[in-house]
């Protein structure tokens, strides 16, 4: 059995400050999983350090580098107190809000729009795409045999667990604007011909599935921490947002 050490504030705070190894941020996301007050303060720290960069970012042409170091450092300290505080009930409330959907088994259907579509979805549609068209090609063997723990030293990408009666026929790491990523293809009784993909889309966030069609095909994605996660299929009259709550639930 793999010896996980106690998460301590300082993790934490490293966490926050981008300074863990992968492996180590990982175990901070699980943490993170199962504890929403936690997860509320860090998902704060984390919007006071957004919001302090987007701040900082016009003015860094005008300093010089180790002045802007410098007060990053001391705006970073003094704003992240002020900050957690300013908004710890209302990310608290957002967080366990998030937890207890996957205890009800809901899912919220998507928007239609354009702009309600999250960036890594439109990098599930590529994936899917380029998918499909290895599978035509006799030269492209698929690769049905995969690893959890393998892809998860190499991407840092939990990859759910799968009903026992759905069959893998490919698996590829593919790249993308959010780094590698991983494409699965999968025979899913009932539901046909499946593509589930999964991202690191650079933030952190808990979001309930939410469901869209497009054209010939039913999609749902999510969010746990910061892997994003997209469903795809053809299009069906109950959508997919079902097997992809059943995904989802296999994550915590």
């Amino acid at each position: 059995m793999t010896h996980i050490d106690p998460i301590s504030e300082e993790d934490l705070h490293a966490y926050i400050d981008e300074q863990l190894d992968v492996v180590r941020r990982v175990e901070v996301e699980a943490f993170l999983a199962e504890r929403p007050e936690a997860a509320a303060r860090v998902m704060a720290d984390l919007r006071a350090r957004d919001e302090l960069r987007l701040a900082l970012a016009p003015m860094a042409s005008l300093v010089r580098p180790s002045t802007g170091d410098a007060a990053r450092r001391i705006d970073a300290a003094l704003s992240r107190q002020a900050m957690v505080h300013r908004f710890r009930p209302a990310m608290a409330a957002v967080v366990l809000v998030a937890a207890g959907w996957l205890a009800h088994g809901v899912y919220s259907p998507g928007t239609l729009g354009a702009n309600a579509v999250p960036g890594y979805v439109e990098a599930a549609l590529s994936a899917r795409q380029t998918s499909l068209l290895r599978a035509a090609m006799f030269s492209q063997p698929e690769a049905p045999d995969y690893d959890r723990a393998e892809l998860l030293s190499a991407t840092a990408i939990v990859t759910p667990e799968l009903p026992a009666d759905w069959t893998v026929t490919d698996v590829q790491v593919f790249p993308s604007q959010f780094g590698p990523s991983i494409e699965m293809t999968i025979d899913a009784v009932g539901y046909g011909t499946l593509s589930l993909f999964a991202a690191r889309p650079g933030g952190f966030a808990v979001s309930p599935v939410s469901t869209l069609e497009m054209d010939d095909l039913s999609g749902a994605h999510w969010q746990l921490g910061e892997v994003a996660y997209a469903l795809l299929g053809e299009r069906r009259p109950e959508g997919l947002g079902q097997p992809a709550v059943t995904l989802a639930e296999t994550l915590y």
